[in-house]
């Protein structure tokens, strides 16, 4: 089965059940070193007058330094497959590990136009539907914007905290 780009206001997914219960895989890097992640907090929404996603990444993950360095990014979703293989890329670091070869899950590259320059972004070729998103705003929580204190106290008790990533949607693909 291959993937064909879709419109992103297409899109009648329940994001709530996608990203909470099925979990996605967040996914960056080079062609020459990249890296995912699952997540099970985030969102799709319009912010500043785009369609946007909303990721959050811990100050202690391997993908955070990827992201930092990439203009891109990729979510990709699995309706409800691939449980094993996205606990595993949730629990173990992609820097001494290849997530890739430890689940068999594949590597794929979606061309984007950057700057002039055609760029490859990663994502997962079995997922069901692939969302890819250009960074246009970071920020690190810190314990001071928290308005509910007991958040910390549940969340954050190592002081690991998110960074919180908007991207504008660029592309989206859906498998056939």
């Amino acid at each position: 089965m291959s993937f064909s780009e879709i419109e992103v206001r297409s899109l009648n997914d329940n994001f709530f059940t996608k990203i909470g219960e099925e979990w996605m895989l967040i996914t960056t890097g080079s062609k020459e070193k990249f890296n995912t992640m699952t997540a099970s907090w985030g969102g799709v929404g319009v912010l500043w007058g785009s369609d946007v996603t909303f990721t959050f990444i811990r100050q202690s993950r391997y993908t955070l330094e990827l992201m930092k360095e990439q203009p891109y990014y990729s979510l990709s979703f699995f309706n409800g497959a691939k449980q094993k293989e996205m606990g595993f890329c949730g629990s173990c670091s992609g820097r001494d590990t290849d997530k890739f070869a430890k689940t068999g899950l594949t590597p794929a590259f979606a061309q984007i136009k950057y700057n002039g320059e055609v760029i490859d972004v990663p994502y997962v070729e079995e997922a069901s539907l692939v969302i890819i998103c250009k960074k246009i705003y970071r920020q690190t929580m810190t314990p001071d914007c928290f308005i509910d204190k007991s958040i910390l106290a549940k969340q954050y008790s190592s002081n690991d905290f998110h960074d919180v990533f908007v991207g504008r949607i660029k592309k989206v693909l859906k498998k056939d």
